[in-house]
């Protein structure tokens, strides 16, 4: 374990909701849900810290939210003033390091070990960086200061909203011990179930489990709680993440077998892709469709091509050929959804024979022609 390096994670305080509340202040103070409608089956995508009190949550069916919060402001999300506030925060973040790692719009690692600041403290500059956020934006961040990213992350959900948590080298065995294993980032609430069934409730607990033990419970996954919880986290900040997907789904108000309305839907999707895709300048060579028919069960189809896509034509006729392999029209529908993988840059692909339509192929039931 590198006890020299500085590692800074700056998570936003309730993002979305945060933005909607900065925009109109007349919803400050006020329970506010971005996502879905409250009679849709949409889900919360962000809620304000008003709304969480009620026991609002992200990823928590809207319908439930209503139920729990009638009286909160049900939100669209608007993404592109999200975006534009992210990109102000993240050429914040570039005062101090060009070592820049983004996981989300709201949220970074920051290694700041040798800064543009030349300041030994980590703890001044970040709360240096979130006091310019502010000043910059007028919405609070939270960090969490330590010497591995593992740590850094946890740390950062310590003290919220706009608080800072430091975790120093010589603190993080005694911290890790004492935390709750739900705290631990990676455990989600399936596993923690697990755990907490198999006698895990804290770090403590978890160290005192061989490494071949959790290895039988938990699979490669043991490997990684074995070494977290003794603090050895050699990751590196990577400013220049690679993009592994695009993708884009929807949860349909009612469920349906009306194959019109469904390739509609999937044409929307695509679009939306598309659009990223180009953006991007990445071109991609796998295309999946999700279908998660009325009883919640969900299947994937994918196929993988020699020639890439580049835009929302490119992936269209290939959608309507993998929706031709699923029960959709047959069974009926509830959520619909399309993904691109193995994308590269596009200026890394060689030009290519286009399709002509020199003869007509036979098409499905369930297929449209391109």
């Amino acid at each position: 374990m590198d006890q020299n390096r500085k590692i800074i994670h700056i998570d936003m305080d309730a993002f979305y909701a945060s933005v909607e509340q900065l925009d109109n202040p007349e919803l400050k103070g006020k329970p506010v849900i971005v996502g879905g409608r409250p009679d849709s089956r949409g889900v919360v995508a962000a809620c304000s810290y008003e709304a969480r009190r009620f026991g609002i949550r992200s990823a928590m069916p809207c319908g439930r939210a209503f139920a729990l919060c009638p009286q909160a402001v049900f939100l669209p999300p608007r993404m592109n003033r999200y975006r534009e506030l992210s990109s102000l925060i993240m050429n914040i973040f570039q005062q101090y390091t060009d070592i820049v790692e983004p996981l989300s719009l709201d949220e970074a690692f920051l290694d700041i070990t040798n800064n543009k600041k030349n300041q030994l403290s980590a703890t001044i500059l970040a709360r240096e960086i979130c006091q310019n956020i502010y000043h910059e934006t007028g919405l609070t961040a939270s960090a969490g200061v330590s010497s591995n990213k593992f740590v850094a992350k946890v740390a950062s959900d310590l003290n919220k909203p706009n608080g800072i948590s430091v975790i120093k080298p010589e603190q993080i065995l005694d911290f890790l011990a004492a935390l709750p294993i739900g705290k631990f980032y990676g455990v989600g609430s399936v596993t923690e179930k697990k755990m907490t069934g198999l006698g895990i409730h804290t770090g403590a607990d978890l160290i005192s489990w061989p490494l071949e033990n959790l290895i039988q419970h938990f699979g490669k996954q043991g490997l990684f709680y074995f070494n977290i919880v003794r603090g050895k986290d050699n990751r590196l900040v990577q400013p220049a993440r690679t993009r592994k997907s695009i993708g884009a789904e929807r949860t349909l108000r009612k469920d349906t077998r009306d194959m019109k309305q469904i390739n509609k839907i999937l044409e929307g999707l695509v679009e939306r892709v598309g659009t990223i895709l180009t953006g991007k300048k990445c071109a991609a060579h796998t295309l999946t469709i999700k279908v998660r028919y009325s009883d919640f069960s969900t299947i994937t189809r994918s196929i993988t091509t020699r020639d890439s896509f580049l835009n929302a034509g490119d992936i269209q006729c290939l959608v309507s050929e993998l929706l031709g392999r699923t029960e959709a029209g047959d069974r009926s529908v509830r959520l619909l959804g399309v993904s691109i993988s193995k994308l590269s840059p596009a200026r890394q692909i060689l030009p290519r024979q286009l399709q002509l339509p020199f003869a007509e192929r036979p098409q499905s039931s369930h297929k449209r022609p391109c």
